[in-house]
């Protein structure tokens, strides 16, 4: 693993090949290569990708990779791209690109869309420019726009050897996963799980503890993992986006697609199962 140093301004002086993370709208752009044995995706690594791609634009430096300096650009929908690249949403590149790779391609997309999105001043409308410290700043009215970071939890609710997994709307059929939700103004991140949790299937819980965290550029939230107990209550679909939830024990979740490792969802779960083992 390595370690990225996010960085900005660019430094003076590169001269050698740099990983590439082009978006061409949510998706991004890798070449086959290979993932420890098995087939999979690499980054493209060019000392300047407007050789390979000249229509790239909105390039961001990012930072080092270990010791490879990292960028992001953005390529115009519609544009044809060379024979041996193909694009994924990120979600389907779970899996097929390094863990490290992963991380850094979630940094890039997040700073992407916050770049695309604040091209003029959300106070006065006037066109934006960038600052030194990854900023835009409103020349008219100086109002400054940082790339967003939104709150959300995630919890893993258990009640004894069951954990509660629900099923989302906009989920594929048979993938459950645990419950999250947004942080409102003036919430305690505890706060939110009690919240969410009774908004979404009407009951209550307790002895809420910090689990980890992950950033989620999907667009732009930071999940904050925690784990609680049921208090009281029974399963009641309060929220519409749920069509399904129930109580389920390790090892036997029947017809059920969990969330992958690499996600915190897929983290949470795993902790569950490896709490119920002898």
């Amino acid at each position: 693993m390595y370690a990225f140093n996010s960085s900005t301004p660019e430094p003076a002086g590169f001269d050698r090949p740099a990983l590439w993370f082009v978006y061409q709208g949510h998706r991004l752009l890798v070449r086959a290569g290979v993932n420890g044995a098995q087939p999979g995706y690499e980054i493209p690594r060019l000392p300047h990708v407007q050789a390979l791609l000249p229509a790239v634009d909105r390039v961001h430096y990012l930072g080092l990779l270990g010791e490879v300096p990292c960028y992001v650009g953005e390529l115009p929908e519609g544009m044809v791209l060379p024979a041996d690249f193909e694009r994924f949403n990120l979600r389907r590149l779970f899996g097929q690109l390094e863990d490290d790779l992963l991380r850094v391609a979630g940094r890039a997309v997040h700073i992407l869309d916050w770049d695309r999105n604040h091209q003029f001043c959300g106070r006065c409308g006037s066109p934006t420019t960038m600052t030194d410290d990854r900023a835009r700043i409103c020349p008219t009215c100086s109002l400054r726009s940082y790339p967003r970071i939104s709150p959300a939890v995630i919890m893993a609710v258990t009640r004894g050897e069951e954990i509660l997994l629900a099923h989302a709307n906009r989920h594929p059929q048979g993938f459950y996963s645990v419950l999250a939700g947004f942080s409102e103004p003036g919430e305690t991140l505890e706060e939110t799980v009690v919240r969410e949790v009774r908004e979404e299937v009407g009951i209550e819980v307790r002895n809420i503890r910090y689990f980890g965290s992950q950033p989620w550029p999907f667009p732009d939230s930071l999940m904050i993992g925690f784990t609680c107990e049921h208090a009281s209550g029974e399963i009641s679909l309060v929220d519409s986006e749920l069509d399904n939830a129930g109580w389920y024990r390790a090892g036997r979740f029947p017809g059920l697609t969990p969330p992958p490792e690499i996600s915190i969802a897929g983290q949470l779960i795993r902790w569950f199962v490896e709490q119920q083992q002898p």
